[in-house]
């Protein structure tokens, strides 16, 4: 018995070449698309355009958009901004930080909030680290659980949005308290 190797013919009225290259269906961003030749996709590129149809006001209101990957914002304040929440759930997460904040200020004379404590914790290093240290740390921990590193797993993305806002308390504490 002999097996083929199917080819797509190209997408295109009248070719018969082989459809090796995608080209959209849709300006929607979806994932439909067809297959054209190399001779063929290049003249779909040179006559593609996204805007095609839509007012200008509907261009400047998609770049708008686009720069914040089309989801809505929100101001911190917010009550339920997804960062303000997701932080209050990690730093109210119960853990008892009393002893490591006891034994810190007895050793260096410097206290930290119990939201820092927290963000030590998070980043995985001793609280009053020396700020280059916990920079390291942080640069580690982004390698380590960056999405497209994880094959755009979501749980990655979460992780990676508690281990920054740990860092981004820490930084402003630092700044704060010891001037760096």
């Amino acid at each position: 018995m002999y097996y083929y190797n199917m080819k797509t013919i190209c997408d295109w009225n009248n070719c018969f070449e082989i459809g090796e290259y995608r080209a959209p269906v849709e300006k929607d961003n979806s994932k439909n698309y067809r297959l054209l030749c190399l001779k063929h996709v290049k003249e779909f590129n040179k006559n593609w355009n996204y805007f095609a149809g839509m007012s200008d006001r509907d261009v400047i209101d998609f770049l708008k958009a686009d720069m914040t990957w089309h989801k809505k914002t929100q101001s911190f304040s917010s009550s339920d901004n997804f960062f303000k929440v997701l932080w209050n759930n990690v730093l109210n997460d119960g853990t008892d930080d009393k002893n490591l904040r006891n034994q810190f200020i007895k050793n260096n004379k410097i206290s930290f909030s119990h939201n820092d404590i927290k963000a030590f914790g998070i980043l995985g290093v001793k609280v009053g680290l020396k700020w280059d240290k916990i920079q390291e740390k942080f640069k580690k921990l982004v390698k380590k659980f960056h999405p497209d590193i994880n094959a755009g797993d979501k749980s990655f993305e979460e992780k990676l949005k508690v281990i920054t806002l740990a860092y981004t308390q820490l930084k402003n504490t630092y700044r704060q308290k010891i001037g760096k």
